[in-house]
């Protein structure tokens, strides 16, 4: 049968759906997308209110070569759908004993960054070291499991040498290849905290995930000008050049199937209910929830899918606030007095942090009309467990985690932070999950974690399903938005393959 003729219908209209739409179209195929929500973009979403836009979801860009092949062709590049800003300091950093540190993309100006600490010229050489071995970790797992979007450690072993394996840090977690390489309890720290892209914790993430920082520091760290649902409103933009059926506020209820196969999609729209025929259906609803509430099954199953335990939640605070507060920068962090036994305390306990590493982002520094004149645009994130039975948790237990962490933000800082709010919006974890279908309102799909699943996600072919793929933080290679769009690249080229034969 032509594939012009293959009818591909995709649950979800996050970065992952929507990218594996476009390559599916583009390679001619009838794609049709639903979205329960009324907005394209998942979980990359936003507020207008007041004079303010909040970006409700991811706040920073990275990896822009991930994105071209969805909107390059015909003469058309990626910069004809969105504007990119460097954003340089890439962050800077707030400790409790007041000191505050800039991370900047430039090589000699991290120098003079770090010159002035009591240790400089050493933490300086640290730095330099652990950023190459960072930039090996990158190169080495760049060229196999992301580059070919690996599923299964066998294809891990028969891609990967030996000599990959000696490079490949396989053996420590991600906190200790730091500890070995890096002596300055700041810059230990800010390494530490790149896994905040993927919502894991470093005493638990292998050591090759220290890939992160090389990800920044060679690519650069980038901001879409107008906000970041510019980069939705892009895909929406490309979507529709490429006649894909879009269908928002339709929400898929279930998967129908037959002998490991599945046939179409039982959705309700805003009158009533149908099934749409399909020849392959790509979810970007998580793997666990669609199993759940897609596929109905049996706890059997599900216990295979067990250990891709969700990664950590969140609550998100978006003030508008009727003063600027210039010792912010784009990104910040505000550290926990102790950060390894903050990250234990969130994945291991399950309970909500008592000091939190705190990411306030405002996104003014780069682009002023994200808040009135005189104004600052502020978004606060602290990591919290997931929805979990062990420690339990109340949307109340959430309001008193905000104030303590409005309290350290004023104490390391912000003063009179309360003070000058005007607007305020809050999400807790019951929100994300409600809102998107998220497995127990995790914000990232699958925890990193070396004992638990050696930082794999679940595969984006189903295994019990020939034509039913998966996309989104829960399936491989993970959260953040670079990833969500490569594993959307990556499904739609297993069905093109499973269409026509590899190439």
């Amino acid at each position: 049968m032509s594939k012009l003729k293959k009818k591909v219908v995709v649950i979800g209209a996050g970065l992952g759906g929507m990218s594996a739409a476009i390559q599916l179209a583009q390679a001619g195929m009838a794609v049709t997308i639903l979205e329960k929500n009324t907005h394209l973009g998942g979980k990359l979403n936003v507020l207008e209110t007041h004079g303010f836009k909040f970006d409700l979801g991811p706040s920073i860009f990275t990896l822009p070569q991930i994105f071209r092949p969805l909107f390059e062709g015909s003469g058309r590049r990626l910069e004809d759908y969105i504007e990119l800003h460097r954003v340089d300091p890439q962050w800077r950093n707030f400790f409790e004993d007041g000191k505050v540190i800039d991370l900047w993309e430039d090589k000699e100006r991290m120098r003079a960054e770090l010159a002035p600490l009591p240790d400089g010229d050493r933490a300086f050489k640290d730095y330099d070291r652990f950023v190459e071995y960072s930039r090996q970790q990158y190169d080495v797992v760049e060229r196999g499991y992301l580059r070919h979007g690996f599923d299964h450690f066998s294809e891990f072993l028969r891609f990967y040498s030996f000599k990959d394996g000696r490079v490949m840090d396989w053996s420590n977690s991600m906190s200790g290849a730091i500890r070995k390489r890096v002596h300055n309890p700041y810059l230990r720290d800010i390494f530490e905290y790149f896994i905040k892209y993927v919502g894991s914790s470093a005493n638990d993430s292998p050591g090759f995930m220290n890939l992160m920082p090389n990800i920044q520091l060679e690519f650069g760290l980038w901001y879409v000008k107008g906000g970041m649902y510019q980069l939705a409103r892009a895909f929406e933009r490309r979507l529709t050049e490429l006649d894909v059926d879009v269908r928002l506020g339709h929400q898929a209820l279930k998967i129908n199937s037959s002998h490991g196969h599945v046939h179409g999609v039982v959705v309700r729209g805003e009158t009533s209910e149908e099934t749409l025929d399909a020849d392959f259906v790509v979810s970007n609803m998580e793997v666990i929830p669609a199993a759940k509430e897609l596929l109905g099954q049996s706890p059997r199953q599900l216990r295979k899918l067990s250990r891709f335990e969700p990664a950590c939640s969140g609550i998100i605070l978006h003030l508008g606030t009727d003063k600027i507060f210039p010792q912010l920068a784009h990104h910040n962090f505000f550290y926990s007095r102790h950060q390894s036994a903050h990250f234990d305390r969130v994945f291991h306990d399950k309970k909500l942090p008592d000091d939190p590493t705190i990411y306030v982002v405002a996104p003014t520094r780069t682009d002023p009309s994200q808040a009135p004149p005189g104004c600052d645009n502020i978004k606060i994130l602290p990591h919290i467990p997931y929805i979990n039975e062990k420690e339990p948790y109340t949307r109340e237990d959430c309001i008193a985690l905000k104030e303590l962490c409005l309290d350290k933000l004023e104490r390391m800082g912000l003063d009179g932070l309360r003070k000058h709010i005007v607007v305020e919006d809050f999400w807790t974890p019951f929100d994300i999950e409600d809102r998107y279908r998220s497995n127990r309102g995790s914000i990232y799909g699958v925890v990193c974690d070396r004992r638990k699943n050696f930082a794999f996600k679940a595969p984006k072919r189903s295994r019990d399903f020939d034509n039913l793929f998966f996309v989104g933080g829960s399936v491989n290679p993970g959260g953040g938005m670079p990833m969500v769009s490569l594993s959307g690249q990556h499904a739609a080229r297993l069905i093109v393959e499973q269409v026509d034969g590899p190439k």
